[in-house]
């Protein structure tokens, strides 16, 4: 649906040659902090179209018998069950999915890292299960002193009272499953604790967004606000690299408000007056050359803020989120001139649940119904029913368009549909219809005798990558499932029915 604007291979290329030119320019070890997602990195692949999501891991893989990993996570985090959107999981599941990720790419994990450890259930529970299963795990409490008290921070009260991670590669990558995880304090009383061995050390920061060498206000780097509006992030220009080199730089408000006090930190630990003049110098970010069609960027990433804007309402509704993040959100959109019927499956789902009810206003008055837009860009529906919810006709009418099968024809066996539900209410008391991955379950079921629901079947994979929308929220069963396939599905802010507990 979105025509290709990014060179995955020619980004590979550049970040690959840009870190090794890092690691041979100084002296000593370099931790070099991994902003944003390391692994699958949807959001980078949805506002570059041709950004290759995994790109990031594949271009350490290269790299493989020179780095090792540290994943750090916020207490609080865990203690919150702060959860990834794109995955729907908690971040401590997450921390568990990257490890497993690490891993199948032949990277070495070192260890797990506990920022600003505080001693709860959860987080000791998380800890125990870890080092259970072989990982090692440190915990890091506050810095004493930060931010502004740099002689406590560089002592053995600030970065000293943290344990050492014992690290052997020349390039130690510090990563976790997003903002606010302690990366940078992790990362800063690493290079403090080598100074205190003797051994030189170096900080760097691999930057995804915002693009330091993309205007202020290009679409991308404001998709990047608004994938960040939770937590309060802004871009600006780079204050510190305008003085210094005369150039605009785009940067964001934590990291600019941040250096100064980085800076001397840094100063501290080293003893030498040498090294960045600007934040944007700390950052290894190579996505900006290349982008090859900067209005396929511009146009996804416009897509993405209107995403993010229906996704900031749905989370509002559910109490996850505040009212000025919400607010933030729709003054984005506003800002790259959208509305969220420039979405097309938006208005294709609200119209045919609108002419359900005008059909039959008592029989269809709580109708829910899903749309998606097809790699072709055609949409197909699909409403709730006793049989089953609405992004399970969704699907089910989507692989049947994709395979060539008449919309009338019956592809799952009518047998097979009673069984399951009959099943489902009279064995494991659950009277809701059947939810998408029962219906995938049922349609496996018939391919034993029908070679239609065979041809459908086949056609699951294509999928990925299309855009959706409900006009109800998802229960969790089926936005998980949603994503499994690779759809990209968002809400209007209403539920389903009135039930607090089962919705």
């Amino acid at each position: 649906m979105f025509k290709e604007g990014f060179s995955a291979e020619k980004y590979i290329e550049e970040q690959t040659k840009y870190i090794l030119e890092r690691i041979s320019s100084g002296e000593g070890r370099l931790y070099l902090e991994f902003g944003g997602k390391l692994v699958e990195d949807k959001h980078a692949m949805r506002v570059l179209p041709g950004f290759d999501e995994n790109a990031k891991i594949k271009l350490l893989q290269r790299m493989k018998d020179q780095a090792e990993i540290i994943i750090c996570i916020y207490a609080g985090d865990i203690v919150k069950s702060k959860t990834r959107q794109d995955f729907g999981i908690t971040y401590d599941l997450e921390v568990m999915r990257l490890i497993d990720e690490f891993r199948s790419y032949d990277l070495e994990v070192n260890s797990v890292v506990v920022t600003r450890y505080e001693d709860a259930p959860s987080v000791n529970q998380f800890i125990a299960k870890l080092e259970r299963r072989g990982i090692r795990t440190y915990t890091h409490k506050f810095t004493k002193g930060y931010p502004t008290d740099v002689d406590t921070i560089v002592s053995e009260e600030g970065y000293g009272a943290n344990p050492y991670i014992e690290v052997s590669k020349p390039l130690i990558v510090v990563t976790g499953p997003g903002g606010g995880s302690g990366k940078l304090a992790t990362s800063l009383s690493q290079v403090y604790h080598e100074y205190k061995r003797g051994r030189k050390a170096r900080y760097a920061k691999f930057e995804t967004f915002p693009v330091w060498n993309l205007p202020l206000k290009h679409y991308v780097n404001i998709a990047y606000e608004a994938a960040t509006a939770d937590l309060k992030d802004f871009n600006m220009i780079d204050p510190f690299h305008l003085e210094a080199y005369g150039q605009t730089a785009v940067n964001y408000n934590r990291d600019v408000d941040a250096f100064p006090v980085l800076k001397r930190i840094l100063q501290a630990i080293t003893g030498s007056d040498e090294g960045y003049k600007s934040p944007t110098d700390m950052g290894v970010n190579r996505v900006g050359f290349a982008i090859t069609d900067d209005e396929a960027c511009r146009e996804a990433a416009r897509q993405e803020v209107i995403r993010r804007y229906l996704i900031a309402e749905c989370s509002y509704r559910k109490g996850v989120i505040d009212e000025t993040t919400l607010e933030r959100c729709k003054l984005l959109m506003e800002e790259v001139g959208a509305t969220k019927y420039d979405r097309p499956a938006v208005a294709a789902a609200e119209d045919y649940a609108e002419f359900k009810r005008s059909q039959n206003p008592e029989r269809y008055e709580n109708v829910v119904v899903s749309a998606l837009q097809l790699p072709d860009g055609s949409i197909v529906t699909g409403r709730s029913s006793r049989r089953m919810v609405a992004t399970a006709a969704m699907v089910l009418n989507a692989i049947k368009k994709l395979a060539g099968i008449q919309d009338d024809m019956l592809i799952i066996s009518p047998t097979v549909f009673e069984s399951m539900s009959t099943t489902k209410a009279d064995v494991l008391h659950d009277k809701t219809s059947l939810n998408l991955e029962e219906v995938i379950m049922a349609l496996m079921l018939t391919k034993l005798t029908n070679p239609f629901a065979e041809l459908a079947l086949r056609e699951i994979p294509n999928l990925n990558g299309c855009v959706a929308h409900c006009t109800a929220i998802l229960s969790e069963k089926d936005e998980q499932a949603v994503k499994a396939l690779g759809i990209d599905i968002t809400s209007n802010p209403e539920f389903s029915n009135n039930n607090l507990y089962s919705v």
